[in-house]
């Protein structure tokens, strides 16, 4: 996977600009109509399911499961695409205006956005099936990929608790190695570093035998807040996270002080790659696929990405190194795609089956195989491969800021990212940054306050 579906737990911005031009190439109507994305003749059978998705590099996978599932049900499942992820979206919201969202589709937006579908009745609370027969289905998914379908009780948007997606493979971002040039270096190949002195400590190695360090795309800030985030949980854990989210703790803590210092620790260090926060994802990508630095800061989708670009690459995997002992390392993890189910569907039933279906062990071994990515039922992580088997076992580690009670205002993330990225350069200090975001924090809940007291 590329890490489009990924990028959107921190951003995902949609809007209604493409309709007219959607509906003039595929139409907007609904369930089981036999929509057409450009270019895809009808199919041969009128469909008992319609499912829209945007993952390019999957839809032959999807198209052969498809198949399979007709030879032994006789039911026809119609797998369309429409890429790239943001026309996707686009057209998800202008069918879901009309009420013509297929029996099975996918919502690429962040928590908020996925908690006003379900309240306009768009998708199907699948808690029941879940917990049926003792919650057998419930029990196979990684419990920490479920949760990210999940809303509890007392959720901040006030949706009905209940399980309202089903993920079909789960992710984390970790820290991938590249063995030979750590054995160039001198460093122990099968050691990677553990704690962020070690980590500070082959940084300067790599720098001595004239070597790139980490390279990770930190032009992109939402991968510079994952960063941040997976040290703020190891330093003071979920309780402070969420009480400065609830604006209780400011940022001018020294906790998060020593979060920000981090990366100014690692710059002086020499461990970040030149030019890292002008650097797109895809670039560090082939960086690091084509040995040129030795370390990558990237998701599970890493995987399948550099056997693409250089099946002989020889690399481990690590997790964020630990800066305390207080608390457990982290990593951002979860859910990587996920199917919702159309509440308003007349075919509910039929794509409550294949959904079952597609998540079973056989499936799920098929499509981990086929796209190398992390299956979202544990009872199929046993044969996967080694760095799969890696980040399968960081799931036990997993966390994500959408399933805190409190979400931070997207001003604030913004001024994070960006502040670390002028930290990173010496045109901020840590200390100024601080105090931007206590005052920007502060800005952000008068605001909100105020419009409380407006009833709005």
């Amino acid at each position: 996977m590329s890490g489009k579906a990924v990028r959107q737990y921190a951003r995902m911005s949609c809007a209604g600009i493409l309709l007219a031009m959607l509906c003039g190439i595929g139409g907007c109507s609904g369930s089981g109509s036999g929509t057409q994305p450009s270019g895809k003749k009808e199919p041969a059978k009128k469909a008992d399911v319609v499912v829209w998705h945007w993952m390019s590099d999957r839809d032959a996978v999807f198209q052969e499961l498809a198949k399979q599932y007709e030879g032994q049900t006789g039911q026809v499942v119609d797998f369309q695409l429409f890429a790239p992820s943001e026309a996707y979206s686009n057209k998800v919201r202008a069918s879901a205006q009309t009420k013509t969202l297929p029996d099975i589709f996918g919502i690429l937006a962040e928590t908020r956005d996925f908690a006003s579908f379900i309240k306009a009745g768009f998708v199907e609370n699948l808690t029941p099936a879940m917990e049926a027969d003792n919650s057998q289905w419930k029990k196979a998914f990684f419990e920490k990929a479920l949760a990210m379908e999940t809303f509890v009780e007392g959720n901040q948007f006030n949706v009905n608790p209940g399980i309202y997606g089903v993920p079909i493979d789960v992710m984390n971002i970790q820290f991938f190695y590249n063995k030979d040039l750590f054995a160039q270096a001198g460093l122990d190949p099968e050691k990677p570093p553990l704690t962020f002195e070690e980590f500070i400590a082959v940084g300067k190695k790599l720098k001595a035998a004239n070597i790139q360090g980490l390279v990770s795309g930190w032009s992109e800030i939402w991968m510079i807040n994952c960063l941040a985030d997976n040290f703020a949980w190891n330093l003071m854990g979920r309780d402070k996270i969420t009480a400065t989210l609830k604006g209780d703790v400011p940022y001018s803590d020294p906790d998060w002080i020593r979060v920000f210092s981090l990366f100014k620790e690692m710059q002086d260090a020499g461990v970040l790659a030149t030019g890292m926060i002008t650097m797109v994802n895809k670039h560090a990508e082939q960086t690091f696929a084509n040995g040129k630095a030795a370390i990558a800061f990237n998701g599970t989708w890493g995987v399948n990405v550099y056997r693409g670009m250089n099946p002989k690459l020889n690399y481990g995997v690590f997790l964020p190194p630990k800066i305390s002992d207080k608390y457990p390392v982290a990593v951002w993890g979860g859910a990587g795609s996920s199917f919702k189910i159309n509440a308003l569907s007349a075919q509910k039933e039929k794509a409550l089956q294949f959904l079952r279906w597609m998540t079973e062990v056989p499936q799920q071994k098929l499509l981990a195989d086929k796209t190398m990515n992390l299956p979202s039922n544990k009872e199929s992580a046993a044969d996967i491969i080694p760095a799969l088997k890696q980040f399968s076992a960081a799931m036990e580690y997993a966390v994500h800021p959408s399933q805190l009670p409190y979400s931070e205002f997207p001003r604030v993330v913004e001024a994070m990212g960006k502040g670390i990225q002028l930290i990173i350069i010496g045109s901020k200090t840590t200390q100024e940054l601080a105090a931007e975001l206590v005052a920007l924090k502060q800005e952000e809940m008068k605001r909100l306050e105020a419009k409380k007291a407006a009833g709005k």
